[in-house]
């Protein structure tokens, strides 16, 4: 089964989202976190680290990272297990880096969160960010 990782940005309360391209396959036209597959031989952590480079050109510190939640998500045909992690210092400024995935990006504050994919790792998402000192 494919495994997934989605990485949240945070920073003075809000969190990065990319807004995914009309036509990708999985979750077209959405809000999002980035992320994406976990690699043969990777961990979760080094997929994160490797998949926020490469979709917004940032070096995640990925002890920063805190893990959010896992679930299973798709269809019944094409299942995969997704897992969202909380991301609090990276280095460098987030970009587009990668539009044939995304084709917009933008912070939100939690009481503007757009519809989610995943109402579990959203859910998640805002409980932990409403424990958060920033």
């Amino acid at each position: 089964m494919p495994e997934v990782v989605v990485g949240a940005l945070v920073r003075k309360g809000q969190v990065l989202l990319v807004h995914r391209r009309p036509d990708k396959h999985a979750n077209p036209d959405v809000w999002d976190l980035p992320g994406g597959l976990v690699e043969a031989g990777e961990s979760e952590l080094e997929a994160l680290a490797r998949e926020l480079h490469e979709e917004l050109g940032v070096r995640v510190d990925t002890s920063s990272a805190s893990h959010l939640c896992r679930l299973s998500v798709g269809s019944a045909g094409e299942p995969a297990v997704l897992s969202a992690w909380l991301v609090r210092d990276w280095h460098g400024t987030p970009a587009n880096v990668a539009p044939e995935e995304h084709d917009g990006m933008k912070w939100f504050g939690l009481e503007e969160l757009p519809p989610p994919p995943h109402l579990l790792a959203r859910d998640a998402l805002v409980e932990t960010m409403r424990g958060l000192d920033d």
